[in-house]
């Protein structure tokens, strides 16, 4: 896969028109159409920008290697916290997260629900 079809399966992952996500990383649609198509190569800005904007691995882009989105900030941060916890605090923390995660989808589902 070419890192011009890589940038189309960005797009496409991340459920945006050709619009929308040139907008959003400074191009117009029509040159992300071009680059899209191959008749327009991506620049080191472009990538840099793509993957700052939707926490893209930057070397997926160019190689198609490793995964398509970098880890969160905090991941390694909480499962280095995680780990030296027992296993009794570790269910709680579990349960605790899981609850967060059902709170976060009735806040965000109630954000969409408002005219």
């Amino acid at each position: 896969m070419e890192s011009n079809t890589r940038i189309k399966t960005i797009r496409k992952t991340l459920g945006l028109n050709q619009t929308d996500f040139a907008k959003q990383i400074g191009l117009t649609q029509t040159s992300l159409t071009m680059i899209e198509n191959g008749k327009r190569n991506l620049t080191d800005k472009n990538i840099k920008i793509i993957s700052s904007t939707y926490n893209i691995n930057e070397q997926w882009i160019r190689t198609g290697e490793g995964d398509i989105f970098n880890s969160s900030p905090y991941e390694k941060e909480f499962l280095e916290i995680f780990d030296n916890l027992n296993p009794i605090t570790q269910q709680y923390l579990l349960k605790m997260a899981k609850e967060l995660l059902v709170t976060q989808n009735k806040l965000l589902e109630s954000i969409k629900i408002r005219p």
